[in-house]
């Protein structure tokens, strides 16, 4: 019994380690490995170190006999609303929630091993998306998110064949698994201003990757990859809670003694991705990378919470209408070899968000589109080890919310959130790789 216990428990600690909050558009995390000081431009065609395993497995072929790589980056998102006539979901719901953003430090590692000249295997462990959003108390907006994280964990085996100097392919599988927390105030009336609900959702599940590199010449270099979507059928359970105070009205006690606890399921199809890299060796010192990367964020509509016991059972507990466009991203990138230890890693991009517009902006993600400036050094200590340092701003403009969540029944009235939020991303990434 100890060890199914503790076979149990493994899955939940490396969520707890591989957690973060969304840098990239969505709730996506592109802090993958190297790169950040070139706002990953290059990506799927630079294969500088083991992290190509996430970004295209084929990079591997170009790699050492055996390399190793591993970091973390420590991500501060900003989220700082500002009320413009919301009307409220909780009696006496007050304030703006101050800062709803906070430090992650999601991290990755990566192993690339040569089994001849030709052909490679890998395997990368990493947090391909991750969420949190955390509102004081008390907040307008209070009915709608009062917190809401998502956590991944990412494990992903790859193969990479050389077929000739020009071409080499890769490809691998990845096993993901998802967790969600979803807490939220329940309740218009005077009676039912202390319940909160907890929503607590989880699956793992099957996904795979392909990627092709092509060395046009001896500067030239162009990589494409893809990543498919990953289908969640994620189970677990919606509770209420009361403060105390609410537990004072006859409706409140049947409520959560009641029907307030049941089994739920929801699905989840996480997107796919498309990426089309070039780097181009301009002269002895400078590089010049690029990026164009596609990404199916409409795999994500509207996400019904249904519940599978308890007197409700069959029913829909609450849906979350994120109604998701799909996006694209550019990125820039220049590097400048400084010296033969130091090289200047300089970074542009921008990036749409899946958010359609104000209407359909969650208060768990006020995501908006944003703008990378990056800078990085990626420092030699030795021939066979590299350092690389990076810094990110992620400049995002005013982000305007107006949902209307409004209905007749007390239990499930959420209210209209309107206003504005003032965001932004800091970022810094620290990335160690050998070669032995």
């Amino acid at each position: 019994m100890e060890r199914q216990i503790s076979m149990k428990l493994i899955p939940a600690l490396l969520l707890g380690v591989f957690s973060g909050s969304a840098a990239a558009s969505g709730f996506q995390l592109i802090e993958q490995g190297s790169g950040l000081g070139n706002a990953y431009a290059g990506s799927a065609a630079k294969a500088n170190d083991a992290s190509t395993i996430y970004f295209n497995p084929a990079g591997m072929t170009q790699l050492q006999a055996r390399e190793a790589s591993g970091g973390v980056a420590a991500v501060r998102p900003s989220f700082k609303f500002d009320d413009g006539g919301s009307r409220v979901g909780v009696f006496g719901a007050t304030g703006d929630g101050s800062d709803a953003g906070s430090w992650a430090f999601p991290p990755n590692a990566y192993l690339s091993w040569a089994l001849n000249k030709d052909l490679y295997v890998g395997l990368g462990i990493n947090a391909p998306f991750g969420l949190s959003t955390q509102y004081d108390k008390p907040w307008k907006g209070s009915a709608q998110s009062d917190q809401f994280d998502i956590k991944t964990i990412n494990i992903n085996p790859s193969i990479a064949y050389r077929v000739n100097e020009m071409v080499s392919l890769g490809g691998g599988v990845s096993w993901q698994k998802i967790e969600a927390d979803y807490y939220r105030q329940v309740g218009i009336a005077p009676g039912l201003a202390g319940v909160r609900a907890h929503l607590n959702i989880d699956d793992s599940a099957w996904g795979w990757n392909l990627g092709a590199l092509f060395t046009i010449s001896p500067a030239t270099k162009v990589g494409l990859s893809y990543r498919s979507t990953i289908q969640y059928h994620t189970s677990g359970t919606s509770k209420l809670q009361s403060d105390g105070t609410a537990l004072a009205t006859a409706t409140a006690r049947a409520l959560i003694l009641g029907g307030g606890a049941s089994d739920v399921k929801a699905n989840l199809e996480v997107p796919d991705t498309f990426v089309l890299s070039v780097t181009q060796k301009l002269s002895d010192r400078w590089d010049l990378l690029g990026d164009v990367s596609w990404t199916g964020w409409s795999s994500i509509k509207n996400i019904d919470i249904n519940r599978t016991s308890g007197p409700q059972a069959g029913r829909v507990a609450q849906t979350i209408e994120a109604d998701f466009q799909n996006t694209y991203r550019i990125a820039l990138g220049a590097n400048y070899l400084l010296s033969e230890a130091v090289t200047l890693q300089f970074g542009l991009a921008y990036d749409q968000t899946p958010v359609k517009n104000s209407s359909t902006r969650l208060a768990s993600l006020p995501d908006n589109d944003r703008t990378w400036f990056t800078f990085g050094t990626q420092w030699k200590p030795a021939k066979q080890q590299k350092v690389d340092l990076g810094v990110a701003y992620l400049y995002i403009p005013n982000t305007k919310i107006n949902n209307n969540q409004t209905t007749a029944n007390p239990l499930t009235n959420r209210g209209t959130l309107t206003g504005d939020y003032d965001s932004s991303v800091w970022i810094l990434g620290a990335q160690y790789s050998i070669a032995f």
